[in-house]
Parts: structure tokens; sequence; C-alpha cells
């Protein structure tokens, strides 16, 4: 059931709650969910072999925003798996989606997006996407329709 939930994303990582995760209010703080979005987004980069591919160019990704629609509280102990998938291309930017799917509710806990900019860090200035950049994206994206 929790594959299904994450059907169409890419990078899937599956992690568990640690009692650390936990505020005075007994759930995992909001913050922490931003984290296993950042944990989602490298996994994908990696996947995709984008890491490797800007590298090559001296260009890097540059993370310009992010949100989150917290769904249902999550508590220790528990195992989230979090997947991204690309939801829009720019012409210098990406938007992803994630959702974190809790095993204890198998349901959705929380979704979001980021949006992840190509930076040239020796100029300090956002960049085109490069062209085996895009076909890497557009070909994740055709994937998951």
């Amino acid at each position: 059931m929790i594959h299904e939930k994450l059907a169409g994303h890419h990078a899937i990582v599956t992690l568990p709650v640690l009692w650390g995760d936990m505020d005075a209010f007994g759930h995992v703080n909001n913050v922490r969910h931003i984290r296993w979005f950042e944990s989602a987004r490298v996994a994908f980069l990696e996947q995709a072999n984008l890491r490797d591919m800007m590298l090559a160019v001296k260009l890097g990704p540059i993370l310009a925003s992010v949100a989150c629609h917290y769904r249902k509280q999550i508590k220790y102990p528990d195992t989230i798996h979090v997947g991204s998938v690309v939801q829009k291309l720019g012409r210098t930017s990406m938007t992803l989606h994630h959702r974190i799917i809790s095993q204890t509710h198998d349901d959705i806990a929380a979704e979001g997006e980021s949006v992840v900019v190509i930076f040239d860090y020796q100029t300090q200035r956002p960049v085109r996407i490069p062209e085996e950049v895009r076909l890497a994206m557009e070909a994740m994206q055709a994937s998951s329709d």
C-alpha cells in the first residue's frame, strides 16, 4: 500500500523516526519534515546522476524555496517513506514534489515542494539548466506520468 501512495515518485528513501525527532508536544517537530524532503531531494539528484553532470560543468543545485503541507502527526516509533518527483521544469529551476508516507498510519503524513535552481557558484548567478540535465529530468518526468 505504501509504494502505491508513492507511485510515480523517484528516489524513495526509507528512514526511521527517531526519539529525538519529537518535540515537547509528543509528535515529530515540523522542521524534521523539511530535512526528510532534503534526504529525498539529494537521493533524487544522485539517482538522476545530476551531481556528476553538474560537477563536470561546475554548476550545482541551490535550494530557492521549500514548502510543507502537514497532513498527519508522526510519532515515535514509526518508519517513513519519502519520495520525490519532478513536478515542473523551468528555464533555470525545477520544482520537485515530495511526499512522506507514515508506515504506522499507512497514509500520507505530509507533502511539499522544493524549488531547486541551477547555480553557477563562481559567478553567484542562476544559469540555464544544461541540456543534458534537462534531458535527464524530462526522461524522469515522462517515466512518472
